[in-house]
This record gives structure tokens, C-alpha cells and sequence, in this order.
């Protein structure tokens, strides 16, 4: 099952204490359909990640509301699942035992929580490796294996909060791909966070841009790089250099923005 998702005149502001209040995200107004692989994109500190806290229901809106289903969001829940850039695996478990970890956590009996992990291993691509420890693992391996282990309780939708930032090029790369085959085969709503204006371009069906600080939807970008199961090198393609510059360009001021803002607040 997937999810479609609804931010409404959604704002937030944090009371920091001797600083005041500070405002995160300011009026996002974004609908995210059933089945969308959605991407967030914007400077540093825009608050990118205080949306997905919002929609994880980890946090409250200070005014708007975010609809998930048509219902609003009142606090954490099963039909959605976070994975962080930290891959957050317990070390004493094996690849199967983390991903058996949040089944246990909703009663699923015993054998039928190993079976699905097996499962959502094999989809990861680890079969082979379920009794390795996470220090016997690479770090593409062990983001594959949160992956996993967020997926086998079947949300509605998949929260990812930059899960690639941390790894090499190529195997970035390499996982972008699973991604999109797993997504493709799975049909979850997914609302996906990072820095890459690239990754963004590559993994997005629509790519919403927000502003520098306080954030807020500056233009949401439709990708359409026609049949991406075939054999080529889509990063190389006319297209995707077009969708690369034009974010580029939407980013370019706000990111501008984000520095002059940092170096007031430093010099105050």
C-alpha cells in the first residue's frame, strides 16, 4: 500500500532558549501523490529535515496541518518508516535479527518475522549475508539492510533522510539504483531528503525546491527522463543536464542567502 500526503500552510517554529524563537519552515503548502517517489531539495538549514519530523509525526506543526490518507497526522505510527543517514543498526544483531527487530515491535509471530526478513534482505539484494554482524558489513551493505528493515513491516510510506550522503560515489550510485528498482517493485509513497541536486534529478518523479531559511516551496519540478530501466547512462543524457540546471539555478540564490544569513548570525 502507498499513501498520499498533504502539507498545508505548515509552519514551524522552535523556541531556543537565550535566542528566542526561530522559524524552521514557513507556509509549506506541497501534495505528494499515493505511489510518488518525492524529493526535497534546498540550502542548508532550510528545514528539510524538520518537514520529514513533521510528517514522521516526531514533531508538531506550529500552525497548518499535514494530511496523510485525507487524516491528520497526530504522532509517529507504523504507515510510515524512517531511514537516517546513520544506519541506527543495533551491532549485537545480525543483518537478520535488525531487520526482525521492528517486526518484533508489532507482535509479528516469530517465524513469520524470519521469513520476512529474508524476504526484504533478498530484496535488498544481502541473501547470503543474513548472519553477518554490522561490523562485518560495508556501508552500502548496512544502509541496505536499514532499508530492509524498514520496509518488512509494510509502511505506507518511506521517510529518507539523506541515507546516501555518508557513502562513496559509486556506491551512492549503485544504491540510487536499488532504490528505484525497489520502489518500482514495491509502489511505497516516498519522500526523499538530500543535498545532491544530481541524486535529486536521478531518483525524483518530482523535485520540490524550498528556499533558505525560513523554508518554503520555491518551485516543485516535474522529471520525466522517459524510460530509465534502459541500459544507458541517464546521468549523461541532454535531459537530465537540463533538469540539473535548471534546480541548480533555483538553488543558486537561496543558497546564497543561506551563507549571508550564517555570517550575520556569526558577526552578531
Amino acid at each position: 500500500m502507498s499513501a498520499d500526503i498533504s502539507f498545508r500552510s505548515v509552519s514551524k517554529v522552535f523556541q531556543v532558549r537565550g535566542e528566542g524563537a526561530f522559524t524552521a519552515v514557513d507556509g509549506v503548502d506541497l501534495d505528494i501523490a499515493a505511489g510518488e517517489f518525492a524529493v526535497l531539495v534546498g540550502p542548508s538549514g532550510c528545514g528539510k529535515s524538520t518537514l520529514l519530523d513533521l510528517l514522521g509525526g516526531l514533531t508538531e506543526p506550529t500552525s497548518g496541518e499535514i494530511l496523510l490518507n485525507g487524516r491528520p497526522v497526530a504522532g509517529p505510527g507504523p504507515d510510515r518508516s524512517t531511514v537516517f543517514q546513520q544506519y541506527a543498526l543495533l551491532p549485537w544483531r545480525t543483518a537478520q535479527g535488525n531487520v526482525e527487530f521492528g517486526l518484533e515491535s508489532i507482535g509479528v509471530p516469530r517465524r513469520q518475522r524470519a521469513a520476512r526478513a529474508r524476504e526484504y534482505l533478498a530484496l535488498v539484494g544481502l541473501t547470503g549475508f543474513e548472519d553477518r554482524h554490522p561490523h562485518e558489513l560495508s556501508g552500502g551493505m548496512k544502509q541496505r539492510v536499514a532499508i530492509a528493515r524498514s520496509l518488512a513491516y509494510d509502511p505506507e510510506v518511506l521517510l529518507m533522510d539523506e541515507p546516501f550522503a555518508a557513502l562513496d560515489a559509486q556506491t551512492r550510485e549503485s544504491l540510487q539504483d536499488e532504490l528505484r528498482r525497489i520502489w518500482q517493485r514495491t509502489g511505497k509513497t516516498v519522500v526523499f531528503i538530500t543535498h545532491g541536486i544530481e541524486e535529486a534529478v536521478y531518483l525524483g518523479g518530482r523535485v520540490a525546491v524550498l528556499t533558505s531559511r525560513p523554508g518554503r516551496v520555491k518551485q516543485v519540478v516535474p522529471i520525466d527522463l522517459g524510460d530509465r530501466s534502459a541500459a544507458q547512462d541517464l546521468r549523461s543524457s541532454p535531459e537530465f543536464a537540463r533538469y540539473r540546471h535548471e534546480i541548480w539555478s533555483l538553488l543558486h540564490d537561496e543558497v546564497s542567502r543561506a551563507q549571508q544569513l550564517e555570517r550575520e548570525v556569526s558577526a552578531a
